[in-house]
């Protein structure tokens, strides 16, 4: 983030010291951008801040929000920024949220979703009667919707194909667990709207292709993904602390185990799943989870994942 930042130019000959390495701080920690309130909570004037503006050492980005030094940002500080200028309780959402939780590329708009009647310039600000503090997380120090929200909002801006393919992504990507997709069903329950039709129509897809094998048919093709890939057999149904995993490479003291909603659909299974694995860490296992859409669709990159870890 200070990287963001350049040394910060004199002001009328001189730098007022204190004040400035206060803002520049707090820059640093926000991506290189601070509000107009936080200037004026860090006991600047509103002359001042003229001030600051006239010599370029603040540059305004959107009203009453500024970039310190230059306007030069990352998407972190657009981001940033325009959740600022979109006022208190605003939050990243829809594909700009998507892009920093790692669901999906920026396609650079960015969005900003507000229950105040904000119109910020250069920001497609989306305007809800409720966001509550369920929806609502922080990532890399900015405001932004939670997983389960993001996919709720996605619905209504990206066509039908384009939720299912951020499904599969997510799901690649691990971050599409049960606790991910119980709360956007929770989310979308009674509504009749197209895109809770839509969001509605891509999870039962994506559970259709992840219960569309049987546990021994799931193992069957796992083993036989290793033989097409040339990769060494695993022990199978092997015991470690107590528990029986899947498949196991004791010289690389690797564990994997096969997922699939079948099994693993709720809350209670989902917590499981994660403490098994932090069982497996402990023991000095390195624990990895593959679920039946991996196995089923995407072979060959479960098949690079293997052969990276097994090198190690």
């Amino acid at each position: 983030m200070a990287r963001d930042l350049q040394v910060l130019p004199r002001i009328g000959g001189k730098v007022d010291s204190h004040r400035d390495r206060a803002i520049g701080a707090l820059a640093a920690r926000q991506h290189g951008v601070v509000s107009r309130g936080q200037l004026l909570d860090a006991g600047l004037s509103s002359k001042a801040v003229e001030r600051r503006l006239e010599s370029g050492h603040l540059v305004r980005i959107h009203r009453g929000v500024y970039a310190v030094g230059h306007a030069q940002l990352r998407r972190e500080g657009r981001w940033l920024a325009a959740v600022l200028a979109a006022g208190p309780g605003a939050a990243l959402s829809h594909r700009s949220a998507a892009a920093l939780h790692g669901l999906r590329e920026s396609d650079g708009a960015v969005d900003v979703t507000t229950t105040r009647r904000a119109v910020t310039r250069g920001v497609v600000v989306h305007h809800t009667t409720t966001l509550e503090p369920r929806d609502v997380t922080t990532r890399s120090g900015i405001r932004v919707t939670t997983v389960a929200r993001t996919f709720v909002d996605l619905a209504a801006v990206l066509p039908p194909r384009a939720i299912g393919a951020v499904l599969r992504d997510a799901d690649r990507a691990g971050r599409l667990g049960a606790a991910v997709t119980e709360a956007v069903r929770q989310r979308i329950d009674g509504r009749r709207d197209a895109a809770a039709k839509a969001l509605r129509a891509a999870l039962a897809e994506h559970d259709r292709l992840a219960t569309s094998l049987t546990l021994s048919e799931l193992e069957d093709r796992f083993l036989a993904l290793l033989d097409a890939e040339n990769l060494p057999r695993p022990l199978t149904n092997h015991p470690i602390d107590g528990m029986k995993i899947d498949a196991v490479w004791p010289a690389q003291r690797l564990a994997v185990e096969l997922d699939g909603w079948a099994w693993h659909h709720d809350r209670a299974a989902f917590e499981e799943d994660r403490a098994r694995s932090a069982r497996l860490a402990e023991a000095g296992w390195t624990p990895v989870r593959f679920t039946h859409a991996q196995v089923a669709e995407r072979p060959a990159e479960v098949a690079a994942t293997l052969r990276r870890l097994l090198a190690r």
